[in-house]
């Protein structure tokens, strides 16, 4: 005949020592000092929709310090107090970044270098320099890229300037003959139905000569 033995049970209830899972609804669970599992208001998972938020939202108040990357398919943040370190926008030439509100990029001593403002309208810069492009050979056709021109060649130099419809309004190009002697001219052209100052060409001439042109989408003009 086999032998029974007896087993004492304790079932009293007891946060501190039964090993259960405590906190508020959603809360999520971590280990306490005591080595029970409990969670807190601060830190919820919600599987639906809850005061406002979609569901499966998890909700953190306080602050989250994390050491390694933070991968997110969509990133909103209403305040950002400091931002250390090089910061890197985008990663294809079809990204578009938007901006709302005025701004100024300053050096570590707060000297402002360019502020954009939203009261003005109007954009400082403590310096400035825009793209230059040599021209080098006698047939020369401008492109958006473009906005100082200098012709460095010495010979006659036919220069096409793109459709101001291309270049879009308020498009500016400035072109200088940097040659002291020049054994020729420079011809400055419009193309398609695009008009300089209702002309169809520029000659260029005497010592150093320029040209500076801007567009309104439909021609250009010398200013």
């Amino acid at each position: 005949m086999a032998n029974f033995n007896w087993a004492y049970i304790d079932c009293s209830s007891s946060a501190a020592s039964d090993g259960g899972a405590y906190g508020p609804t959603g809360s999520v669970q971590f280990m306490s000092a005591s080595g029970n599992s409990t969670g807190s208001a601060n830190f919820l998972f919600h599987s639906g929709a809850h005061k406002g938020y979609t569901a499966n939202t998890l909700l953190l108040t306080g602050t989250m310090h994390i050491n390694g990357a933070l991968y997110a398919n969509e990133y909103h943040v209403q305040n950002v107090t400091e931002a250390s370190g090089s910061t890197f926008f985008g990663n294809s030439n079809t990204d578009v970044h938007l901006r709302t509100g005025s701004m100024t990029v300053a050096l570590s001593s707060s000297t402002p270098i360019l502020n954009v403002s939203t009261t003005t309208e109007r954009v400082t810069v403590r310096g400035f320099a825009g793209r230059y492009t040599p021209v080098t050979a006698s047939l020369f056709t401008s492109s958006n890229a473009m906005y100082l021109i200098g012709v460095t060649t010495g010979s006659s130099v036919e220069m096409r300037i793109h459709a101001a419809n291309t270049a879009g309004s308020g498009a500016i190009l400035v072109i200088k003959d940097e040659v002291a002697s020049r054994a020729g001219t420079i011809t400055v052209s419009s193309s398609g139905t695009t008009k300089i100052d209702g002309q169809g060409f520029y000659q260029l001439s005497g010592s150093h000569p320029a040209i500076s042109l801007y567009s309104n989408g439909v021609n250009w003009f010398v200013y």
